[in-house]
């Protein structure tokens, strides 16, 4: 059975090195522009995991991760924020918010997909 992963990013570019990365090993991948889109595609697809960025404009990773954590139905998918930030307040508001795990910009694939294992298992 193959995983699906949701990817929120504004960047097209980063979308596509994500689409890229997940689907050399095998993943599906469902992509959303934003947060708010994001939201959208929850609405019609059951991802296993979700790796969002957190600056994104109509709505931010941090909000996108409230309303998400805020639906039963979605609240225990596993979320990583994959962001350029690094600052630990930043990272505590993201935990706060119901993220599981943190990945720093530019990212590792390998590291990405062992870190999407370690949340999905």
């Amino acid at each position: 059975m193959s995983m699906t992963v949701l990817t929120v990013d504004d960047s097209r570019t980063m979308r596509e090195m994500l689409r890229l990365a997940l689907t050399d090993v095998g993943y599906r991948v469902v992509q959303a522009e934003d947060g708010i889109h994001g939201l959208e595609v929850l609405a019609t697809e059951n991802p296993d995991v979700i790796v969002t960025d957190i600056n994104m404009p109509r709505m931010d990773g941090f909000g996108f991760i409230e309303e998400v954590r805020s639906d039963p139905q979605n609240r225990g998918i596993p979320i990583l924020v994959l962001t350029t930030e690094s600052d630990a307040e930043k990272k505590n508001r993201a935990r706060m918010a119901g993220a599981t795990g943190w990945i720093v910009k530019p990212f590792n694939p390998v590291k990405l997909v062992d870190a999407i294992r370690r949340v999905a298992a």
